[in-house]
């Protein structure tokens, strides 16, 4: 049996399936692609999370794309954080089949023009179905991880929470909470430490300077109502094709705060909503988080140890997370090891750092007889990618260079008519995108203290007047004395008694 021969046996052994699977495109061996050499991916395994990893412009967001519009239509739903805005095509079919057909005629695959249910999100300003959650939903423990807050002022926003569950507070958005912080050293300093201990103002200064800095990154814009139902994201169309809802986020990528508080947040959710599935045949919401590596940038300890926690136990509930970035190491190792699916574009070495890197996720992949890893990993085009993924059984597949099917959808952005159509067919833009300002903490407080202020005037007023009638009565009591000696000295019995003791004395 010659090398080609073998190199097919072991592709087609361990990327054999059973069950429904996505085709993802043909092994190559010596930079050409064997048609036999069948790359495909069951779908039972993809709630063991994934990486998609490669150096600009190697085909990273394409290979996004083929995975989200299949998924979609094997009846998968799919969230995508579009920080490019590169991926909004996926509502449109491909125009460009012609270009793509030498491709598909190499790895014996067809090419069908094919566009997905598109719905798009937004957590800021741009057009979209918009993205809510309130300040209660996450909860004293999550936000005090997002606000990296020290174990005291930790301790501090698990007792206004405490408060305000007491009092039927509602905590909706970030002026709640500043408004409450406010109030325990202030206004309400004496009602709050009778019950819940004293509080120092340096600690809710710090937490709300912290607030302040959050608020900068439009995390006001994020906080509020109507909070967004995650079971909304799992919808399909009249043919059982699922949505793919695309969160666009173009002006958000310079704000990591913002997206790391929304992408756990949004986990958070999932995991707490979604009830236990177990070994199902396929996931019940695949997760893309695109320019993985902003979640990372700047998390504290304790958001990484959350962020870990749940990408642990997520898939039970039946969900795959999916990181999109540059180079596996900016992906935690601890995070790296939960990842069932690589698919490892090229990586450039430029530079010994670079070199370095590229030695490294070497080392992540398992060892091939048909590759210089380090080597090809340099060498491979755009649209060719190192792939890894679990079999039905949950083992390692081989590693196989392969040649990636194109995808199905258009290949760039949507024009601003496109997706002005897309937004106003949406089912779900009047149904979130009206904010609501009900009554909560900040306006029960205010009218709190404006009672207590009012009630406040009301017992000084008291107060001055019973002073003043204590004045006006001594004075009336005065006033009787003076009349009353007055009349007794000039009454004639005492002015006869005066001359009769004067005459006496002169005599």
């Amino acid at each position: 049996m010659n090398n080609e021969a073998n190199f097919i046996q072991e592709i087609q052994g361990g990327y054999n399936c059973k069950g429904d699977s996505i085709f993802l495109g043909a092994g190559m061996l010596n930079e050409k692609p064997i048609a036999d050499a069948v790359v495909k991916i069951p779908l039972k395994t993809l709630n063991r999370h994934g990486l998609i990893a490669g150096a600009t412009g190697t085909g990273k967001t394409k290979t996004l794309q083929i995975l989200a519009e299949n998924m979609s239509q094997k009846g998968i739903p799919v969230l995508l954080m579009d920080l490019k805005g590169d991926l909004s095509g996926l509502a449109q079919a491909s125009s460009i089949a012609d270009k793509l057909k030498g491709r598909h005629e190499q790895i014996d695959y067809p090419f069908t023009p094919k566009s997905s249910p598109v719905e798009l999100l937004s957590l800021s300003g741009e057009k979209g179905v918009k993205l809510r959650a309130t300040v209660s939903e996450f909860g004293p423990v999550l936000l005090s991880r997002i606000l990296n807050l020290s174990d005291t002022q930790t301790g501090i926003l698990a007792i206004i929470f405490k408060y305000c569950d007491d009092h039927k507070m509602p905590l909706l958005d970030l002026e709640d909470l500043k408004k409450m912080l406010r109030f325990i050293t202030e206004e309400g300093k004496t009602e709050f430490e009778e019950i819940y201990g004293s509080v120092s103002k340096a600690s809710t200064g710090a937490m709300l300077r912290k607030i302040v800095a959050l608020e900068q990154q439009g995390a006001d814009l994020f906080f509020g109502e109507p909070s967004f139902d995650v079971n909304d994201l799992m919808r399909f169309n009249s043919k059982g094709e699922a949505y793919i809802n695309i969160i666009r986020l173009t002006d958000i990528q310079d704000k990591p705060a913002l997206f790391s508080t929304f992408m756990l947040s949004l986990l958070a959710e999932v995991y707490s909503t979604f009830p236990e599935q177990g070994d199902a045949d396929k996931p019940k919401l695949a997760i893309f988080i695109d320019e993985a590596h902003l979640v990372f940038k700047e998390a504290s300890d304790a958001l990484m140890g959350q962020i870990e926690s749940i990408i642990k136990l997520i898939r039970s509930k039946g969900v795959g997370v999916f990181f999109v970035t540059q180079n596996p190491t900016d992906v935690p190792k601890e995070i790296l090891s939960q990842l069932g699916l690589k698919v490892q574009h090229a990586l450039r070495a430029f530079t010994a750092r670079d070199r370095k890197a590229i030695k490294l996720t070497a080392e992540n992949y398992p060892i091939s007889s048909f590759y210089k890893t380090e080597e090809t990993l340099t060498q491979l085009g755009i649209g060719e990618a190192f792939i890894s993924a679990l079999d039905e059984k949950g083992k390692p597949t081989p590693l196989a260079a392969t040649m990636l099917r194109a995808p199905m959808s258009r290949m760039d952005v949507l024009q601003d008519n496109e997706i002005e159509h897309l937004v106003k067919s949406s089912s779900l833009v009047t149904k979130y995108n009206q904010s609501i300002n009900r009554e909560s903490a900040y306006e029960i407080l205010n009218k709190k203290i404006e009672k207590a202020s009012q009630q406040e005037q009301l017992e000084k007023a008291q107060e001055q007047r019973k002073e003043v009638a204590k004045k006006q009565t001594r004075k009336i009591g005065e006033s009787a004395t003076t009349k009353a000696v007055l009349k007794v000295l000039t009454s004639a019995t005492f002015i006869r008694g005066v001359m009769s003791i004067l005459n006496k004395a002169f005599k």
